[in-house]
């Protein structure tokens, strides 16, 4: 008989291979809510726990929050910054800014979501960070696998707060990316 190589209380998947995390659990960035300390208990409970940095305010704030969450989490759990980039009326945020500094602050794992990650995703990937993108269609996910990121996370409407207006639920969204 052989020993096993995991830890009790332990789920192995690709995903958590590739995250360094116990369980097969990725918090969403949650604009509003999504905080240091969330994304750090999500991350020392072995999920992977994100935080949309523009929750921050400001990119240099986001810097401020990068640096809690690292200090709130036990050596080695991993945690992850969101990049959500939506249309906007007026100037947009200084999306470019914010992920300077993710990368600046040596974040490994991103998350973006909203409009076309594509300039995101090449930059970061430049930069070494594992990417995610949170997709609500299959025509986005494909997009998304095309621009090079590593983890695609297929989003149904009843995971709310994500970005999209197709209102496709999880069951049908989930099957439908099997394929």
């Amino acid at each position: 008989m052989t020993k096993s190589t995991q830890t009790p209380n332990t789920i192995q998947t690709r995903l958590t291979k590739l995250l360094g995390i116990q369980h097969p659990i990725v918090m969403g960035g949650m604009t509003g809510v999504g905080t240091p300390e969330l994304a750090a208990a999500v991350s020392n409970a072995g999920g992977l726990g994100l935080f949309a940095i523009h929750n921050a305010g400001s990119p240099e704030q986001g810097r401020v929050w990068i640096r809690k969450c690292r200090a709130l989490c036990a050596q080695g759990k991993p945690f992850g910054v969101n990049l959500t980039i939506l249309p906007s009326m007026g100037p947009p945020p200084p999306y470019m800014e914010y992920a300077k500094v993710i990368v600046e602050e040596g974040v490994t794992i991103v998350e973006t979501a909203g409009s076309s990650p594509k300039p995101f995703i090449q930059y970061f990937q430049k930069h070494g960070l594992i990417t995610i993108h949170k997709c609500v269609t299959i025509r986005h996910a494909l997009s998304a696998e095309r621009y090079g990121v590593d983890i695609i996370s297929l989003d149904g409407s009843e995971c709310a707060g994500h970005p999209g207006e197709d209102d496709i639920g999880n069951f049908v969204l989930q099957a439908k990316g099997a394929q």
